[in-house]
C-alpha cells in the first residue's frame, strides 16, 4: 500500500500577506466629505475673486448667506416640522413653507418701501447699504456652512451681522438680547413642562388624530412667518436697503429655491441636533415646542427692532424642555447625565459661533480695534 505524503503541521497557508490600511477619524471624515471641501475650497476661492468688486460681491455673499442661514437655522422653525412629517412628500412641505416665505417677504418689501427685513436693519450701525467689501464678509457664510456641516448650531445673526456693523454698542445689545431669549425661553420651557409634562404625556399616547396635524402645519407657519421677520435680516445684510423689483425678484427666488432644496434634503445633517431631542418626531410634541417657540419669537419681535439670536432662544427652549421632562418624571441619574450633556453640548455650539464672529468682527472693524485697544490701554 503506498503512503500517503502527510502534509506538515502549523503551515500557513501560501496566500500573500494583505497590509490593512489604517484610516484616521480625520482621514475618514475627509474621504466622506470630499465633494462638500472641494466646493469649500470653490467658494473660499471665488469670495477671494469677487470681493474688489461691490455690484457683483453683494451678490455673492447674499447667495452665500441665503444657503448657510437657512441650512443652519433650520433647526428651529423646520427642524420639529420636517421631523414630524417623515410621511409626508417633500414638495409639499416646501411649497406650503415657500409661499409663506413669499407672501411675507413680499408684504415687508410693499410697506416698507423696499425693505424685506421688517426694519431690522434700520439700527445704527447696520442701516447703511455696504458699498466695499473685504473678504472676510464673503467669507464668514462660507464658515458658516462649514459649521452647519458638522451639526454645529451657530448664530447666524452674530455670524452675519456682526462682520458689517461698526459699532461694538450694537453687538454688545445684540448679544444682552439674545441672552435674554435663552434664558427667557429655558425657564418658559421648564415651567411648562413641568406643571404640564403629565398632560402632555396624555395628548401624545396611542396614534395622533388627524386635527394634530392641521394644527402643526398652521403653528409651523405662524412659527416660520415669525421667525423670517427677525432673521432675514441676517441674509439680506449684503443688499441694498430699499431693493427694487428686479432685485427683490432675485432675492426671492433664490430662497424659494434654496428652501425646495432643503426640504429634498430632509434637513441635511443638521437636523440631527432635532432628532436626538425626546419625542421630536411626535406630531403631537413637536406642535408644543412650535407653540412656544413662536409666542416668545413674537414677544422679542415687539420689544424692539434690535436683531438677536433666534438660534439661542430655541437652543434655551429646547433645553428647558428636556430638563423638565427628566425632572417630572423622577428619572435616574444616566438620564439627567444625558440631558446636561446635550445641554452643556449646545451651549458650546452656540458659542463657538459667537467667539468665531466676535473674531472675524474685530479684524474687519477698525473702528472696533480702536474701541478694544482704548479699553484694555487706557
Amino acid at each position: 500500500m503506498p503512503k500517503t505524503k502527510k502534509s506538515p503541521k502549523h503551515v500557513l497557508d501560501a496566500h500573500p500577506h494583505k497590509f490593512t490600511k489604517r484610516y484616521s477619524l480625520v482621514d475618514v471624515v475627509l474621504q466622506k466629505e470630499k465633494k462638500f471641501l472641494y466646493f469649500i475650497a470653490f467658494s473660499l476661492i471665488l469670495a477671494g475673486a469677487v470681493y474688489p468688486y461691490p455690484s457683483i460681491a453683494m451678490w455673492v455673499g447674499f447667495a452665500f448667506a441665503g444657503y448657510s442661514a437657512i441650512a443652519n437655522d433650520s433647526i428651529q422653525t423646520l427642524g420639529t416640522f420636517i421631523g414630524s412629517n417623515e410621511d409626508k412628500k417633500w414638495y409639499w412641505q416646501w411649497l406650503f413653507m415657500g409661499l409663506i416665505f413669499v407672501a411675507t417677504v413680499s408684504y415687508s418689501w410693499y410697506v416698507f418701501d423696499g425693505d424685506v427685513t421688517y426694519q431690522r436693519l434700520a439700527t445704527k450701525g447696520l442701516d447703511k447699504t455696504p458699498t466695499s467689501f473685504v473678504y472676510l464678509q464673503l467669507a464668514s457664510p462660507i464658515i458658516l456652512l462649514l459649521l452647519t456641516r458638522f451639526r454645529i448650531p451657530v448664530s447666524t445673526t452674530f455670524m452675519l451681522l456682526s462682520v458689517f456693523t461698526a459699532s461694538s454698542g450694537t453687538i454688545v445689545s445684540m448679544v444682552n438680547k439674545s441672552l435674554l431669549g435663552y434664558f427667557g425661553a429655558f425657564f418658559a420651557a421648564l415651567i411648562i413642562y413641568l406643571a404640564l409634562s403629565k398632560v402632555i404625556k396624555r395628548f401624545i399616547k396611542g396614534e395622533a388624530h388627524f386635527f394634530w396635524t392641521v394644527a402643526q402645519w398652521v403653528i409651523s407657519g405662524f412659527l416660520w412667518y415669525i421667525w423670517l421677520a427677525q432673521d432675514l435680516a441676517n441674509i439680506a445684510v449684503y443688499l441694498p436697503r430699499q431693493m427694487n423689483i428686479y432685485e427683490f425678484l432675485a432675492f426671492t427666488g433664490f430662497i424659494f429655491l434654496g428652501l425646495g432644496f432643503l426640504f429634498y434634503m430632509k434637513g441635511d445633517k443638521i437636523q440631527n441636533v432635532i432628532n436626538e431631542k425626546s419625542e421630536v418626531r411626535d406630531v403631537r410634541s413637536a406642535t408644543i415646542i412650535d407653540l412656544v417657540y413662536a409666542l416668545i419669537l413674537y414677544y422679542f419681535k415687539e420689544v424692539n427692532n434690535i436683531p438677536m439670536s433666534t438660534t439661542w432662544v430655541f437652543v434655551g427652549l429646547l433645553a428647558g424642555r428636556e430638563l423638565g421632562m427628566r425632572l417630572r418624571a423622577h428619572d435616574k441619574g444616566e438620564k439627567f447625565a444625558k440631558t446636561f450633556n446635550l445641554i452643556f453640548k449646545d451651549i458650546i455650539s452656540v458659542t463657538i459661533g459667537l467667539i468665531i464672529s466676535l473674531i472675524l468682527a474685530i479684524a474687519i472693524n477698525p473702528v472696533m480695534q480702536e474701541e478694544l485697544k482704548s479699553f484694555f490701554f487706557k
